[in-house]
């Protein structure tokens, strides 16, 4: 006996276990769900440039994706999802949404900042101010809310005033009349007030204006509703699924393969737990698909041991030790889990490339699932087996479930 070796072998995997066992529910809780578990909205947007004749080019569409992405950050909305569809279209979906209207009358207004003279004439716009700067404050004489905000060009806005010295500036969004002031003399200053009514509609302003300017008018083609119960109904019984065909899983490796059975239960646990810390790591969200995605990276990994214990056991039956069995059975069936592995890592970068929305996510895990599969259930796998049969712990055929008069003499 190599007790090196053994003690190595169990050290590993009492190690791996622990570890498991003391992360596992923490990565558990912390994983987010995704709007078909957790509940929440999904919205269609048709987008139209603001002006007529404006181009509605590909960039446009891909920057108001982007604009929409962010107001959603800013709302405190988890992980949305925000993707263009065709020419003209852009889908957001926003999981675990508590106040779903106001959310959408922020997601889609234009937000564009304008100080015009008395005849309509546009000085400045959104591009002039400062970005996410504006701020709820109070008057010190009236003690009235105020909205302040900040210019980028402290001259420009003295500039203007200048030319506009005696008459009005008026401050308008998304061309609704804010506040109108008499310019008396100029402004030698990098901020600007808006006046209001009160303590709501100033917030109200304020983060509207940190939204930051919408480049295309959105219209709501549909609203699709997502019932949370419905969600963790189906999660339940995912989860509920998974775990039975898991035991029986593991129950058919530990009878019919015996001691490498055990090791491919032991390397199928380990790949789900780097599943799940590598998706925690990457604060991605978790959504029917990508459990999906999980369950079939799972069947990957079983079948990568299966491939491998079944070339061993044919190598034991030709007569050949068990570590010369080991050595050529893992040889000979690294190219057939190789092949298989790179054909649907290659089917995953494609389905990236081309899929938006929830199909990029399946094919994300599964890319991931095939990375840490290779890891765990083809290169754990086979050093554990050796850690073993090396220490010569297992010399009997009969632990690989093959029997003495199966073997044929050399």
């Amino acid at each position: 006996m190599d007790w090196k070796r053994i003690s190595f072998f169990f050290l590993t995997v009492i190690v791996v276990l622990g570890s498991i066992a003391a992360t596992s529910p923490k990565l558990v809780e912390r994983i987010k769900l995704g709007l078909d578990l957790k509940g929440g909205f999904e919205i269609l947007y048709t987008a139209e440039p603001l002006t007529a004749g404006q181009p509605l080019t590909k960039e446009t569409l891909t920057q108001a994706a982007d604009s929409l992405a962010k107001r959603a950050d800013s709302l405190g909305v988890a992980e949305p999802e925000v993707s263009t569809e065709g020419t003209d279209r852009i889908r957001v979906r926003l999981a675990g949404v508590q106040n779903e209207e106001e959310v959408r009358s922020l997601m889609s207004k234009p937000a564009v900042l304008t100080f015009r003279g008395p005849d309509g004439t546009i000085y400045l716009n959104g591009t002039d101010f400062v970005e996410n700067a504006a701020k709820l404050s109070y008057d010190p004489n009236t003690k009235q809310p105020i909205v302040e905000i900040k210019l980028k060009d402290r001259q420009k806005f003295k500039d203007v005033t200048t030319k506009l010295t005696g008459s009005t500036l008026s401050i308008y969004l998304d061309d609704q009349l804010q506040s109108s002031a008499a310019v008396n003399y100029p402004i030698d200053s990098d901020s600007a007030i808006i006046s209001q009514t009160n303590v709501n509609e100033a917030t109200k302003t304020v983060k509207l204006i940190n939204l930051g300017a919408m480049p295309l008018k959105l219209t709501e083609k549909y609203i699709q509703r997502v019932d949370a119960t419905l969600g963790t109904a189906s999660l339940h019984q995912t989860a509920r699924a998974g775990l039975i065909a898991s035991i029986l899983i593991f129950l058919f490796m530990v009878i019919y393969y015996r001691v490498p059975g055990l090791v491919a239960a032991f390397t199928l646990i380990t790949y789900i737990w780097v599943l799940l810390a590598v998706f925690d790591f990457m604060n991605a969200t978790l959504t029917l698909p990508g459990i999906a995605a999980l369950v079939l990276g799972a069947g990957m990994a079983v079948d990568a041991n299966i491939i491998t214990y079944e070339r061993i056991r044919e190598e034991i039956r030709a007569g050949k030790s068990v570590l010369s069995a080991l050595k050529a059975g893992s040889k000979h069936s690294f190219r057939t889990i190789m092949d298989a592995n790179v054909t649907n890592l290659i089917a995953g970068i494609v389905l990236y490339y081309v899929g938006n929305g929830a199909i990029r996510g399946f094919a994300v895990i599964t890319m991931m699932s095939i990375i840490i599969s290779i890891l765990t259930n083809v290169i754990l796998s086979r050093w554990l087996l050796h850690l073993i049969i090396r220490g010569n712990l297992l010399k009997k055929p009969s632990y690989f479930g093959v029997k003495e008069a199966d073997i044929r003499a050399l």
